[in-house]
């Protein structure tokens, strides 16, 4: 039988405020914290009005299942994790590909601090300040050709260090995909950094996607690998369980998963009282992603 992701974690648990808190304060094997960055600008993408989640929660409660299934097992599993060297390799339908290295890569453009809502599919959210730069700016890097229409991504998998694809019920490793419209979008963002410093390793060191308008699981951690890809190419999750889990998985409150209803959240590192939340159609970024996707209907094409 199959592991699927929202079953890791049973919906009573994390549709549980109180069981959130408990989980969070009871995370004491914490990695040693990562090395400030330096020169990082402040943008206007930035989220108004809503408090940044603690640094306690994001580097806390995370989905990794190369490093377990637990929330907690992450941050724990991941302490060891060799993220340097990195190297990454850019390929496909491409003029010119590259492997470039860690420092090649944060050569590439400014890095900036973006203040970002995220929405798990399983029905929680937080706000990070990640820090980055446009996954445009890599990408161009490349020139891809007049056949590419879609980006592959993968993580690096190595199974002396992670989990085997046994122990977390999926296949290493990890691979996610996107448009190339969505890729090239402005939002779109290789992290580098979180909080003012180098990505935790449960957060997906050193380089990570973020996709602040689609469900978390689109923003593979750990990418080792991209390609630009003629056609539509397989996801981790989509492979697992389609019906919950399509290619594009934006976020949108009227399109149910199909163990639970997607027209709230909770917040974490909120009050109880105040921690859920109405979902917002593209996690509240429709006004600058809407129009992507103008013609198609979101509840078919999920």
């Amino acid at each position: 039988m199959k592991l699927r992701y929202s079953q890791v974690t049973p919906r009573h648990f994390y549709l549980n405020r109180r069981q959130f808190l408990s989980t969070a304060a009871i995370m004491t094997a914490l990695p040693l914290k990562a090395a400030k960055l330096s020169n990082v600008s402040k943008t206007s993408y930035n989220v108004s009005g809503e408090r940044v989640t603690s640094y306690d929660i994001v580097t806390a409660y995370n989905n990794f299942y190369e490093f377990g299934t637990g929330k907690d097992q992450p941050a724990t599993l991941s302490r060891n994790f060799r993220a340097s060297p990195w190297m990454i390799r850019i390929e496909g339908e491409v003029a010119s590909p590259k492997t470039l290295d860690l420092d090649a890569v944060m050569r590439l453009a400014p890095l900036e601090e973006r203040i970002y809502r995220h929405r798990c599919v399983e029905g929680w959210s937080i706000v990070a300040p990640w820090i980055g730069y446009p996954l445009s700016a890599l990408l161009k890097q490349v020139e891809p050709n007049g056949k590419a229409r879609y980006v592959a991504f993968e993580s690096f998998y190595d199974p002396k260090q992670m989990w085997s694809p046994r122990q977390a019920g999926i296949a290493f490793p990890y691979v996610e995909g996107l448009r190339l419209d969505e890729a090239m979008h402005p939002l779109t963002l290789l992290a580098v950094g979180l909080y003012g410093e180098t990505l935790p390793n449960q957060n997906g060191a050193p380089l990570r996607l973020v996709v602040p308008w689609k469900y978390g699981f689109k923003s593979i951690k750990s990418i080792a690998r991209i390609r630009f890809v003629e056609r539509e190419p397989g996801t981790t999750w989509a492979r697992n369980w389609p019906e919950a889990y399509g290619f594009y998985s934006n976020v949108n409150p009227r399109k149910d998963h199909p163990n639970h209803s997607q027209s709230s959240e909770v917040r974490l590192g909120e009050p109880v009282l105040r921690s859920r939340r109405k979902t917002l159609m593209f996690n509240g970024y429709a006004e600058e992603v809407a129009s992507l996707y103008g013609g198609m209907d979101l509840m078919r094409y999920y």
